[in-house]
């Protein structure tokens, strides 16, 4: 009798706060229009670092130069359709492209107070985004060295 092999969808996140504001896009989905951090899945043969700062680039026009590993976050999704690994960083933006092309389905990149990240929440992808938030908030910093990729 042969099982389903369960394999969780390894995903990064990028969590940026500048001037009061996180950066969260803005992105149609099946369910609608939904708020996430500039996220998404590691492809084949890359590092979650290079993975982060590739999402955030395709989804928002920043450049982000990752610091420091916010978090490794482990979520089922409700419908038990699919379970993810969301590894977070925190870091800074070296730039702008206003005119780079976003991935299809993102409607931009917004800026949002906390008040307004919690009061979003139903627009949410996933209860990730506020906890990223919040876990950004307490302070939790953990180096990049926490990670080793074998390239």
């Amino acid at each position: 009798m042969s099982e389903l092999v369960w394999k969780p969808h390894v995903t990064v996140a990028a969590v940026v706060q500048r001037d009061g504001k996180f950066l969260l896009v803005e992105e149609e989905t099946s369910e609608g229009v939904r708020f996430n951090q500039p996220a998404g899945h590691l492809e084949a043969g890359e590092s979650l670092i290079e993975a982060v700062v590739r999402e955030c680039l395709e989804e928002t026009g920043y450049s982000f130069h990752p610091q420091h590993l916010l978090g490794i976050y482990q979520w089922p999704r409700p419908d038990r359709e699919a379970a993810y690994l969301r590894f977070a960083f925190t870091g800074e933006l070296r730039g702008h492209d206003p005119e780079r092309p976003l991935d299809q389905g993102i409607l931009g990149p917004r800026w949002l107070s906390l008040e307004e990240v919690r009061a979003t929440v139903a627009r949410h992808r996933s209860p990730l985004i506020l906890r990223c938030v919040e876990d950004y908030l307490t302070g939790r910093r953990l180096p990049l060295d926490a990670i080793t990729h074998y390239g």
